[in-house]
């Protein structure tokens, strides 16, 4: 008998241990990516993925994330997924996730099973394991079915050693951290933002079945292109839950009738809050170190970039710094967190208050004036052939020329594509508009908005509380806080003042209201233009400084000189570059809004000045804090010194060229400013001060040559001040901030007589309301 099945018996047993050697040898050799790529044991026990690093207000809330391309990924805990989503999870996709080493066994032979009979109903067997594997190394989309054949064997070994490598719940969390979820929602706590607009603990449980039911097949159930697909796929999720005892029969009953209750947010890095703070810190982290050779264009700036770069540890941080593996930090995928100084309720003030001011006050003004115009919306003093060269300029700057240029035409023919009309999306302050109309006018139009500049910081911390860099990053993306500068008019008049109040002069001091003359280097003089108000009297400095007399001015110059005028700009922490000439005080010099507002800080921190702080402390993905900062603090000037000149700065606001905000804006709070206006209205100026809040805002449009071509609207109190005005008043009613309406703290030994005989009555007062151009400045 044996004899009978001997042959058969080692046939048999022959072909088995053939067959298992053959498949130790093909899984070997698959393990030792022989036959095609195998992730080594690095790669393994560090996949790559990319985090995108989130940008925090100092008060808490989100402001928007750094990601490149799709990776919008927030690096999630498996301690901060909900439980909902966990259970979703396990139930739909791997219901003995914690029973298998990487490979369902039993879920392979149900598949068997069903392809042999027929079956579509009998499910996927990849484990999470699986799935997780074929996200971290994917697979070639144009592979044919021997090559994916061998990927899926490959697959089943990645998913065996990462079994060995991670915890069941670090399987789970990377799963859930790397899933893309479509429309920019990259991981689970992204997809939540993305689609509910909620954090991800807030998740309810037919929320998380419906992102988990997209795990099955992304596109297919994509819940803003197929709906009606996406809700019947949550619903299968919430009775998988049911099933296994994730939910009760109630539970589920209620909740496959409601509604997908999607709230979903497009990620787009031009919109939200702080667009213009955020694109301006991603430079700055971002920044190499100066090379010379790359300002060859701009060597002032190159000084400025290497002080930075030497002296501001956040500007190229992310190039100074390395992780513990030596390479630098990467703000778009290394999951930091930074936390700025930005308040969330200022941030949103000061972007309301900008575009109540630009779109309700002063565009439609300027619309009706430009009606008026030979060349709208240039100015009349243009010539056309003046008009045609800044058209031309900026036909140049455009993709549109490039694209043209590249393709042969001349600038002439050039010229007449962009005098055809297209359809085209443009900007105007009642939304997106749809029409038609030639590139050339639709130059025209963009130029003619305002465009503004506004910062606000606390004194004595440096903490810069609100940045709006202009209208609407979309359409506007040039940055008026910090990379932009533009003349300062008589804003820069309190620095002059200073020099005066450090070297013993008082503001109720009594000069001459002449002109001044100056002999300039060439053997010719040069007087400035007066306002024409008292002239010939004595009158205090504060008047002067309070109505922006240049003859008060020009007197207070001649006691100095205008080299220490720009060393003490300087020194309060102006980098830009001010030329020592007489016409100083007119402030010809091109400053950021960013300079002016620290600057006149020290004026309401005793006489310290601190470098605007942008970012407070930066983490890693984990938690753990990396680095904080501190500014960069120094006294500039005496207590006593910024105690005088605040006194004078209370002195425009209480009667001179900002008296606006106590009768037009009924503000009654210490506070004092000063008002800046260029030639031909150029540019409008208005810098604040108060004890615990410093703010600075400049208006202008793109082109100097588009302006008012009255000095009643485009005075600096008229442009700028109504913007600081709306937002203090926005800051004033939140109690959330607690403003306190606190006096300039007097420091011991201020001995000057701060009572000037010729206070303005109170009558006067209202009248300058609408005499205010004729008590601003002039070149």
């Amino acid at each position: 008998m044996f004899k009978k099945y001997k042959k058969f018996f080692f046939f048999f047993w022959g072909i088995f241990l053939i067959g298992m050697v053959t498949v130790v040898i093909f899984f070997w050799l698959i393990t030792a990516g022989k036959l095609g790529f195998m992730p080594t044991f690095e790669e393994l026990e560090n996949p790559t993925n990319k985090f995108a690093s989130e940008i925090y207000f100092e008060d808490g809330p989100m402001i928007s994330r750094y990601y490149q391309g799709s990776e919008n990924r927030r690096y999630t805990e498996y301690r901060d997924i909900p439980e909902s989503v966990k259970d979703a999870l396990i139930a739909t996709e791997d219901i003995r996730f914690y029973e298998h080493s990487g490979i369902d066994v039993i879920g392979l032979f149900r598949v068997a099973k069903g392809l042999l009979t027929g079956n579509s109903s009998s499910g996927g067997g990849s484990t999470i394991t699986q799935q997780l594997a074929k996200m971290l190394f994917p697979r070639d989309p144009d592979q044919n079915f021997i090559e994916l054949s061998m990927r899926k064997f490959r697959e089943w070994v990645i998913a065996v050693r990462l079994e060995k490598s991670y915890t069941k719940e670090e399987i789970i969390t990377m799963y859930l951290n790397k899933f893309d979820f479509l429309n920019l929602a990259v991981g689970i706590n992204s997809a939540a933002d993305v689609y509910f607009q909620k954090p991800l603990d807030s998740l309810k449980i037919e929320e998380a079945a419906m992102l988990v039911g997209m795990a099955k097949n992304p596109a297919l159930f994509n819940p803003l292109r197929r709906p009606e697909k996406t809700l019947g796929r949550r619903n299968v999720v919430l009775s998988q839950m049911l099933k296994y005892d994730k939910i009760t029969q109630d539970q589920y009953d209620s909740l496959k009738m409601l509604p997908l209750g999607l709230k979903f947010k497009k990620e787009d890095h031009k919109e939200g809050y702080a667009t213009y703070f955020r694109e301006y810190l991603r430079i700055f982290m971002t920044a190499s170190q100066p090379n010379k050779s790359n300002y060859r264009w701009n060597p002032e700036l190159y000084k400025q970039d290497s002080l930075a770069w030497e002296h501001n540890p956040l500007y190229g941080w992310c190039k100074k710094n390395t992780k513990l593996d030596g390479s630098h930090y990467d703000i778009y995928s290394d999951g930091l967190k930074i936390y700025t100084t930005l308040n969330s309720h200022m941030q949103k003030y000061a972007e309301e208050a900008v575009v109540e001011h630009l779109s309700q006050d002063l565009q439609p003004l300027f619309s009706r004036e430009k009606i008026e115009k030979r060349n709208p919306p240039f100015s009349n003093d243009l010539s056309s052939e003046e008009v045609y060269e800044i058209l031309d300029r900026s036909i140049k700057r455009t993709e549109r020329y490039r694209v043209l240029k590249e393709g042969g035409m001349s600038f002439t023919d050039i010229r007449k594509e962009f005098n055809k009309s297209v359809p085209m999306q443009i900007f105007t302050w009642q939304g997106i508009r749809d029409t038609i109309m030639s590139p050339l006018d639709s130059i025209k139009h963009y130029k003619a908005f305002f465009r503004a500049g506004f910062m606000v910081m606390e004194p004595q911390t440096g903490n810069v509380k609100a940045y709006v860099g202009g209208p609407d990053y979309r359409y506007f993306m040039y940055d008026m806080v910090s990379v932009g500068r533009r003349q300062v008019g008589s804003t820069i008049k309190p620095i002059l003042y200073t020099l005066a109040m450090q070297e013993g002069l008082g503001p109720c001091d009594q000069v001459p209201n002449i002109p001044q003359t100056f002999v300039l280097p060439d053997g010719t003089t040069w007087t400035a233009r007066g306002g024409g108000k008292r002239q010939g009297e004595m009158v205090s400095l504060r008047w002067g400084l309070a109505n922006s007399e240049n003859n008060i001015s020009g007197w207070v110059l001649k006691q100095f000189t205008p080299e220490a005028v720009a060393q003490m700009a300087h020194k309060m922490g102006i980098q830009s570059f001010i030329d020592p000439v007489p016409s100083v005080f007119l402030g010809t010099a091109e400053i950021s809004v960013k300079e002016m507002v620290a600057a006149y800080s020290i004026f309401a921190n005793k006489g310290v000045y601190n470098t605007p702080l942008l970012v407070s402390r930066i983490e890693d993905k984990y938690g753990n804090t990396l680095v904080e900062f501190q500014p960069d603090s120094r006294e500039v000037i005496t207590a006593q010194t910024a105690y005088l000149m605040c006194n004078l700065l209370e002195g425009v606001v209480n009667e001179g060229t900002g008296i606006r905000l106590r009768y037009k804006y009924g503000f009654t709070n210490p506070m004092g400013g000063k008002t800046g206006t260029t030639q031909q209205h150029a540019d409008g100026w208005f810098m604040a001060i108060t004890p615990n809040l410093v703010g600075g805002v400049w208006v202008g449009a793109e082109d100097r040559s588009i302006h008012f071509q009255n000095l009643v609207n485009g005075q600096g109190a008229s442009m700028a001040l109504p913007i600081w005005a709306k937002f203090l008043k926005k800051v004033m009613d939140d109690p959330a901030l607690h403003f306190m309406a606190t006096p300039f703290e007097k420091p011991i030994g201020v001995l000057k007589n701060l009572d000037c005989a010729e206070t303005t009555t109170e009558n006067e007062m209202k009248e300058r309301i609408n005499q205010e151009e004729d008590y601003e400045e002039f070149y």
